[in-house]
């Protein structure tokens, strides 16, 4: 009989987890203690077991994909089981009030279904902890050709300003959020199909299957009043594009235009080494500029009075400003000092970090430090909860 495989709780504070690979595929043998998945939870990535014994039939939730705890995850069964009432028993029921609505609807009603060819992208969840994602920057605009595997666009998370490629080929016909907008994770990102194709039916198709009222009222925009002088105010949406001597925009990984940001380091006058010109890291680590300026000049500001800037949070300012507030304030804390000699640590990481293609640094070493430490004091690896 075939068994179904839910989505595990992996820790006391998992509400979701995402798949991040595969070890077994349908149709393969499994045997009881075979690692099934790797799954990436809220605090880690873990190997999921198998305890039961039979063959893969089927998988609910692909790499890359996140689902709650206790959805299908895995059936495991004996070849050539019917498991068609297991995947979904409701399932015929909502096919049947699906066509009988179908045959009611008039040829004048809006669409749904998305024509064949056209794909809706949706705002990408980047982390297991992001809920909205601001576009820092497109590097297609519309009417652009899109190739499978092309940078879409680049997105900033709670973490990290990341490239979001396309796993589609086609025109992109339509942007549905502006650079420096935020939105929700599922919200209406673009549309890539065949060129000519009538965005507006694609638009009311998508409305009508998603109910993008709600979607609507989630996406907030950066409102351009909140920045005071403009001009003189570093912000945290991504640097303008500045042409090269071709004419194209800039091309810089996120990492590079970080430490130029923070170095006040002009892209434009850097010279990329990666693919195609692009800028990478070490070529923002090694630029030496030509001619230092002198000072950055200051607004004037009559004596006596105050003068105020207001600079918009990043979504990364954003989750480090919650995320310290809520364990300052909902854990109990209380601080030790202790001093250690740390020449032999010096000493060994110095002569283990001559291997060739090895590198580590002090906090590698303390949190090995730390999980030896654990191991053989438990009690430490603890947490209080209500009843236990």
């Amino acid at each position: 009989m075939a068994t179904v495989i839910n989505m595990p709780r992996l820790s006391d504070t998992m509400e979701e987890g995402t798949v991040a690979s595969w070890l077994k595929k349908v149709g393969e043998t499994i045997s009881e203690g075979d690692i099934l998945a790797e799954i990436e939870t809220d605090k880690a990535t873990m190997e999921f077991e198998s305890f039961h014994d039979g063959v893969l039939l089927h998988i609910g939730i692909q790499e890359g994909e996140t689902a709650a705890v206790d959805s299908l995850l895995a059936i495991i069964g004996n070849e050539g089981e019917d498991i068609s009432v297991l995947l979904n028993p409701d399932q015929n029921r909502q096919d049947k009030e699906t066509d009988h609505t179908k045959n009611d609807d008039t040829p004048n009603n809006t669409p749904s279904e998305i024509p064949d060819g056209v794909e809706v992208i949706k705002m990408p969840r980047l982390s297991d902890t992001m809920e909205e994602g601001t576009v820092a920057s497109w590097l297609k605009q519309v009417g652009d050709s899109v190739e499978e595997g092309d940078i879409l666009a680049e997105i900033e998370t709670d973490k990290a300003t990341m490239e979001f490629e396309s796993f589609f080929s086609g025109e992109l016909l339509y942007v549905g959020l502006q650079e420096g907008e935020t939105a929700a994770v599922d919200s209406l990102l673009a549309i890539i199909g065949p060129a000519g194709t009538d965005v507006d039916a694609v638009l009311s198709a998508d409305m009508h299957s998603d109910n993008t009222q709600e979607k609507e009222v989630s996406i907030k925009e950066t409102p351009a009043t909140t920045i005071v002088e403009k001009k003189s105010l570093p912000t945290p949406n991504p640097e303008p594009v500045v042409p090269q001597a071709n004419g194209g925009r800039i091309m810089a990984s996120p990492l590079a235009k970080k430490i130029a940001k923070e170095k006040g380091i002009d892209l434009g006058l850097v010279k990329g080494t990666g693919d195609q010109g692009r800028i990478i890291k070490r070529d923002v680590e090694n630029f030496v500029p030509s001619v230092v300026p002198s000072s950055v000049a200051q607004p004037f500001v009559a004596k006596g009075q105050e003068r105020t800037e207001e600079i918009p949070n990043s979504q990364m300012r954003k989750a480090i400003a919650k995320n310290l507030a809520a364990s300052k304030f909902t854990a109990p804390h209380y601080y030790l000092s202790v001093e250690f000699d740390m020449d032999n640590a010096i000493a060994f990481r110095k002569q283990y970090n001559q291997i060739p293609a090895t590198k580590i640094s002090f906090n590698d070493i303390i949190v090995k430090a730390t999980a030896l430490a654990l191991k053989h004091h438990p009690q430490v690896n603890s947490q209080w909860l209500e009843d236990n």
